[in-house]
């Protein structure tokens, strides 16, 4: 094998190896929701190519209200849902849109678009 092939396959390797990390093995140490007046743990989630941030950490036992507001047009992100806690919210261009939720036990639990295009994921302690 030439040199010049060599190259070319660890490049090949090491930008394969780049993907997998940055869409299955890239963890996100988490936004921790902020305690509010009224007793809830508050989130704002922008919307825009994907959730940001994209992973909310929050207590178990006490109201969390994540607050979504979709700054872009893309069919996919017209909503979000939250199907361990059987709950959804149309999101609309350019508005803010609050989920009340109340987690009661501890884990991981998935939120996202109808397609699963964006994905993200509220960490309950």
């Amino acid at each position: 094998m030439t040199p010049d092939r060599w190259i070319v396959t660890i490049a090949g390797l090491a930008l394969i190896g780049f993907i997998v990390w940055f869409f299955w093995l890239k963890r996100s140490a988490g936004f921790r929701a902020s305690d509010t007046s009224g007793g809830y743990q508050e989130a704002m989630i922008l919307v825009k190519g994907g959730y940001t941030p994209d992973t909310i950490v929050v207590q178990s036992g006490r109201p969390v209200r994540l607050n979504f507001r979709r700054e872009e047009t893309a069919t996919c992100s017209d909503k979000v849902i939250l199907a361990d806690f059987q709950k959804s919210a149309d999101l609309p261009t350019g508005q803010t849109v609050a989920v009340e939720l109340l987690p009661k036990s501890p884990g991981e639990f998935g939120f996202g678009c109808p397609m699963g295009m964006f994905r993200g994921k509220l960490v309950v302690e």
